[in-house]
Formats: structure tokens, sequence, C-alpha cells
């Protein structure tokens, strides 16, 4: 199946945007265990076991991320790049973001670390294709 950069690129954030939510259904099943208290649900934050904390984390660097590759991703389309690596970048990030969350919420700080540079090194790549398929 040879799909096009630009579904690829388009069907990524949309992956981002579902993975972002993913270490939080970890935080909402520790939540659950703990005694949820609807009126007050972040101070329940300290008495998480420490995995539903890291869990925590990993949906808010998820967050930070999205913001990052979503620009990158949509610039990339919006400048019709039709790049190899474009596609690569794109299912290297989505790779990444998964494995990141396992990492982090499984307390593999380098793991976590190797993620997060190749999906920060994913998104500079598609703003990189994109200024040069301007410039060109």
């Amino acid at each position: 199946m040879n799909l096009s950069v630009s579904l690829i690129l388009l069907g990524s954030i949309l992956g981002a945007v579902i993975l972002t939510y993913a270490p939080f259904l970890v935080v909402a099943w520790s939540r659950l265990q703990a005694g949820y208290n609807q009126s007050a649900p972040r101070a329940m934050f300290d008495k998480l076991p420490a995995y539903a904390q890291r869990a925590t984390w990993a949906h808010q660097n998820s967050f930070e991320a999205l913001t990052i590759y979503g620009l990158a991703a949509l610039m990339a389309y919006a400048t019709g790049v039709e790049s190899h690596w474009a596609k690569i970048a794109a299912i290297a990030f989505i790779v990444a973001r998964l494995f990141y969350s396992v990492f982090y919420i499984a307390n593999l700080p380098l793991g976590r670390s190797l993620m997060f540079a190749i999906g920060s090194v994913s998104g500079w790549t598609l703003f990189a294709l994109s200024i040069l398929r301007v410039m060109n």
C-alpha cells in the first residue's frame, strides 16, 4: 500500500492527538483505584502510585510534543512536501511517542529520552523539509 505523504501527515496528527490521551487511561484507572474525588481531581496526584504519577507527566508532555509536531506536520502539509523523508519522520514520530509513554510509565528513563529525541528530530525534519520546499 503506497499512501500519500499528505495522508500520512494528516494521519500522524490524528495519531499524535490520540496518543496524547493514552497515558491518561492509566491515570484514570489509578484515580478510580485511589477513590476518585471529583471535587478535587488534581489534589489526588500525591495519592497515586508512582507509575500513575509518571503517566500524568507523560500525558502532560504529550501536549507539549503535539504542539511542536502538529505545527511541523501542518507546515509540511501546507507547503506540499512530497518527500519519502517526510513519511519516515511522521511514522517515526508516532512510534516514538507511543514508546515514550510506555517507557515513561515503566520508569525507563534512557528509553524515554531516546524516544523524546527521535520525536523531536521527526518534527524538526518536517520543519526543514517545509522550508526547503518553499525555497525551491
